[in-house]
């Protein structure tokens, strides 16, 4: 080609030796000529090779690529192969075209002893307790501040959230305290009946509703409908980079996404258990009638006196317990929806263990004001 902008040379300083001089303009446009030249400059064969580019105005990045390529050719050959001279823009070309992350091999998961698995469990069971008393701790210092301005809070969600968890729950929890109602006094019907204590049969299914089932059965629906719900709400606003949206609008997500949730859960969550403490002794009342042959106000008679003799403690304690539960299910739900990493799949994690957390915390609970009730005699 007569109008091309390079030239190259072949010069034998010593026998086994081979210098390639470059010089002018290598570009990709004359590649395929620059790549039949070199080649055939290149035979016969030397042990050790120079390019030399001492003399070259400019490269491009395909005139780059060629020139590295036959030099790894003729290192795979067995010949030494370099590239000398080149500076400045070329320098910088050549640099930039060797530069090649350096590629490990993914390290395979090894599957420890028993002793490590624990120590990981260990591990992440303190990130996970660290992370909920940091939320907690968080949520205390923004109801303090809506306590100052309660106007911040975002009052208009507190009626509707309460629907959902309350009115809209309300049939599953009306027909699982009524079964546990009848389980209970099925159960105790056998044994009162042999002693001819049927009539303490009211007693039995009165105070174990009121002070325990129907509190803890109650909560344990609101935890797999509304805990689950606030875990995958707010878990779907996290990934989908919403809260961040809201932070940009200066709405802080605590005070318009949490504290409605936690108000709505502690002021429906009461309610919810005295209509499952009156339908578990319609539960106790139905196998009474059928089983004990008591009448309706023999029944209502004795759970009234079983009322009274705890001076009404039965109810109020197992009010006061489901305000605690409410609060941890609310706190459990939204700190594990605010956590919420990795996608659709984060937010099923974040649901699933936001159910089981909040079944385990509530067993903690229930057991801890046993404890409490009985040291304090109430």
């Amino acid at each position: 080609m007569a109008d091309r902008t390079f030239e190259v040379n072949r010069v034998d300083p010593e026998t086994g030796r081979a210098e390639l001089r470059f010089s002018g303009k290598l570009n990709f446009r004359e590649a395929s000529v620059l790549w039949r030249e070199v080649r055939q400059l290149l035979e016969p064969p030397a042990q050790r090779v120079r390019f030399d580019l001492s003399e070259v105005e400019a490269l491009d990045g395909g005139s780059t690529a060629l020139l590295l390529e036959l030099q790894s050719e003729l290192s795979q050959r067995g010949a030494q192969a370099e590239i000398i001279g080149a500076e400045g823009a070329v320098r910088a070309m050549l640099d930039l075209y060797q530069e090649r992350p350096t590629r490990r091999p993914p390290a395979h998961p090894t599957e420890g002893g028993l002793f490590d698995r624990v120590g990981r469990f260990t591990l992440e069971l303190r990130e996970e307790l660290r992370g909920m008393l940091a939320f907690m701790g968080d949520v205390v210092v923004y109801a303090g501040a809506a306590l100052r301005a309660p106007r911040s809070v975002n009052w208009g969600d507190v009626g509707r959230l309460m629907e959902r968890a309350g009115a809209d729950g309300l049939p599953i929890i009306v027909l699982i305290n009524f079964l546990v109602g009848l389980v209970v006094a099925f159960q105790a019907a056998v044994q009162l009946e042999q002693l001819g204590a049927n009539i303490f049969v009211a007693d039995l299914v009165v105070i174990s509703v009121t002070r325990e089932l129907g509190p803890l059965m109650t909560a344990i629906i609101v935890a797999g409908r509304s805990g689950a719900a606030f875990a995958a709400e707010l878990g779907t606003m996290s990934v989908s980079e919403e809260i961040d949206a809201l932070e940009t609008l200066r709405l802080d997500a605590y005070r318009f996404l949490v504290l409605p949730r936690l108000i709505a859960l502690v002021l429906v969550v009461p309610l919810l258990t005295l209509v499952a403490d009156v339908v578990g002794v319609l539960g106790g009342l139905v196998v009474a009638i059928t089983t004990l042959d008591l009448t309706i106000p023999g029944y209502m008679i004795e759970a009234r006196l079983a009322l009274d003799l705890g001076a009404g403690h039965h109810i109020s304690t197992g009010l006061v317990k489901s305000g605690f539960f409410a609060a941890a299910i609310a706190l459990i739900g939204c700190q594990r929806g605010l956590a919420t990493r990795g996608g659709a799949e984060g937010v099923g994690r974040s649901t699933t263990s936001a159910v089981v957390v909040s079944l385990f915390v509530l067993i903690l609970l229930d057991a801890a004001f046993t404890m409490l009730y009985h040291v304090f005699d109430v």
